[in-house]
């Protein structure tokens, strides 16, 4: 019982920790969850983590707050998830509700608008992160197809100018396809 108390506050610091200093949601958070519950503990895998980024993507909400609520459950259960997806949202509630009392206050300092433009970098820096995370992951299955989606998808994006959106749902649809044929052989 001790253990799972320690669980429980573990998962509460750490998520409101994540959730407090990544900025720009989504992939971003994925950086810090693989740092703090792939490499500090040990809960889960890399391959564990990119499934549930997946998972995270495709179900509703924000994508922070879904891999929250899967890393939290993946570690102690409902308990878990309910834990972890409260500390994911209380950091956010608190910085908007701060910046919403004192707006005029932002929106005219050119100290907090230097640091926002600070902060775009730090997120791209975690998206090559976690892009560089994810091929790496993919080439060590070494699969010609799921290889060859990399640079073709990125063609498709930057050269050709096809929608994100199109590009994945291609991709889903031949990583079925490829799933399907596999099996019936």
């Amino acid at each position: 019982m001790k253990q799972q108390i320690k669980t429980y506050f573990w998962l509460l610091a750490a998520n409101l920790f994540i959730s407090t200093f990544t900025f720009g949601g989504g992939y971003i958070v994925v950086p810090m969850v693989r740092r703090f519950f792939v490499v500090k503990k040990n809960y889960f895998t890399e391959e564990d983590l990119v499934n549930m980024a997946a998972i995270a993507q495709a179900t509703p909400g924000a994508i922070a707050i879904n891999l929250s609520a899967l890393a939290g459950y993946q570690v102690a259960g409902i308990a878990g998830a309910v834990i972890s997806c409260i500390a994911a949202v209380i950091p956010p509630l608190v910085i908007l509700t701060l910046i919403s009392a004192f707006y005029q206050l932002f929106v005219s300092n050119a100290v907090i608008a230097a640091v926002l433009k600070g902060m775009e970098a730090g997120v791209a820096a975690l998206m090559v992160d976690f892009i560089t995370d994810m091929c790496t992951l993919i080439l060590k299955k070494k699969s010609i197809f799921l290889t060859a989606m990399i640079p073709v998808s990125f063609f498709a994006n930057f050269v050709c100018g096809i929608n994100v959106a199109w590009i994945l749902i291609v991709c889903s649809f031949l990583c079925m396809l490829q799933v399907i044929l596999k099996k019936g052989k």
